[in-house]
């Protein structure tokens, strides 16, 4: 067990009588790195999905197919899935908060040159690049705060962060909706870029500095150590399965919904389907809802509420009706969100060390699964239109409940708590 684990557990220790100096609702700080936190989350979606919305129109500029376009998606979160372990490895050496700042300064930096790249080969250069930069946000922000703030407000400081992702998603795709019908993609993102810059300067003046950081190692050999404890570990690997398969369901939803809403029988203009992404606000209150959930239904109750919901609104979504669509996207936003909050607090509180590895190999699983989905999804496609992207989506979410199951029925075994994952 590292010094950091072994303080904490001092610290919060039935018998112990040394205060708890750590953030709490109300507290000192807590609401600063509450904003910037979320302004991080913000900063985040925003860029990481900035080409999402947009994927029509650089189809048509570039003359490529939807599975080609959808590459800018890919590269970003597959880049953000192979660098976040090494990130995280930095932010134990180096600061959350400082690897986080950096992260954010080489993303937005890249953002400024996107607008420019002459070819898809080099907008997909680009996009793995700033998703490859992104990596240190997601890899120290839950680390952070496991360590900055008091355990019984956790789910809810996390579930904040991840509030701060669905609302980078939406107003990314928003901005660059409306930008994108008048100026075309490139000045969109250009707008996106600038709007980046600007919660990544408020975000670096608002985080509070760490005061429960404690110095790790960046030996190789330590560092493999750490991530084969946690790959040993049956929970992590299923939290980490579960991140993975909510995420091929929201990648693949959102790569492909702008080509369908843009084609008949809908036929919408660019600004009304980035506009559509105003669900993701929906989000945004089932993300801060997670810890509500978790107390009242157990983490797997959650967990099955929120993959219930998810196939609930992919099967409502086949409907060739706009009002029909739009509350099927309301519930696989609400039902992914939730299920992404649960799952990566109990990351969390399930690591008893080494919590920026873990944080990171949930990570690098939940961007695998983003780029799994966003390809499968537009393949599919292409291959059978919506149902072929709604049936990707329904695989997905039976693997979510089975591999629930599978907890269920391993805690039945040893006895475990009803409430544990």
């Amino acid at each position: 067990m590292s010094p950091a684990s072994t303080g904490a557990s001092t610290i919060v220790g039935a018998v112990s009588t040394v205060p708890d100096s750590r953030m709490t609702p109300g507290g000192p700080g807590y609401r600063r790195m509450s904003l910037a936190l979320f302004l991080a989350g913000v900063s985040t979606f925003a860029l990481l999905y900035s080409t999402q919305a947009l994927l029509p129109l650089i189809s048509g500029d570039f003359g490529v197919t939807a599975s080609e376009a959808s590459w800018t998606v890919a590269a970003a979160t597959g880049g953000l899935a192979l660098f976040v372990i090494p990130m995280s490895a930095l932010s134990e050496r180096y600061g959350r908060r400082t690897i986080m700042t950096a992260s954010l300064v080489v993303a937005v930096t890249v953002a400024l040159l996107v607008p420019f790249a002459p070819s898809l080969t080099a907008l997909v250069v680009l996009r793995a690049v700033q998703g490859a930069a992104l990596a240190g946000v997601p890899a120290s922000a839950t680390a952070y705060l496991a360590e900055e703030v008091r355990p019984t407000a956790l789910i809810t400081a996390i579930g904040l962060f991840v509030a701060g992702n669905s609302v980078g998603g939406m107003s990314g795709r928003v901005i660059t909706g409306w930008v994108a019908q008048e100026w075309g993609w490139r000045a969109a993102l250009g707008a996106l870029g600038l709007v980046a810059v600007g919660c990544a300067v408020a975000f670096r003046l608002l985080l509070p500095a760490p005061a429960h950081f404690t110095r790790g190692s960046l030996r190789p050999r330590v560092l493999a150590r750490t991530v084969r404890d946690h790959l040993a570990n049956p929970l992590l690997r299923r939290l980490y399965a579960i991140g993975a398969l909510f995420m091929t369901v929201f990648g693949g939803v959102y790569t492909v919904i702008g080509y369908r809403l843009t084609q008949a029988p809908f036929s919408l203009p660019q600004g009304v389907v980035g506009s559509i992404f105003l669900v993701y606000l929906v989000g945004t209150v089932s993300a801060s809802a997670a810890g509500r959930l978790v107390g009242r239904l157990g983490r797997r109750g959650a967990l099955y509420l929120g993959g219930g919901t998810t196939a609930a609104g992919l099967l409502l979504s086949l409907a060739d009706s706009l009002p029909l669509v739009l509350p099927g996207l309301v519930l696989i936003t609400a039902g992914f969100f939730a299920g992404h909050a649960v799952a990566s607090s109990a990351v969390s509180k399930t690591a008893a060390h080494g919590r920026a590895q873990a944080s990171a190999l949930y990570q690098s699983a939940y961007y695998i699964g983003s780029s799994v989905g966003s390809t499968a999804g537009a393949v599919a496609f292409h291959a059978g239109g919506w149902a072929g992207t709604v049936g990707v989506g329904l695989l997905a979410v039976a693997g979510v409940v089975g591999i629930t199951v599978l907890g269920t029925l391993a805690a039945a075994r040893t006895g475990t708590a009803a409430r544990t994952a």
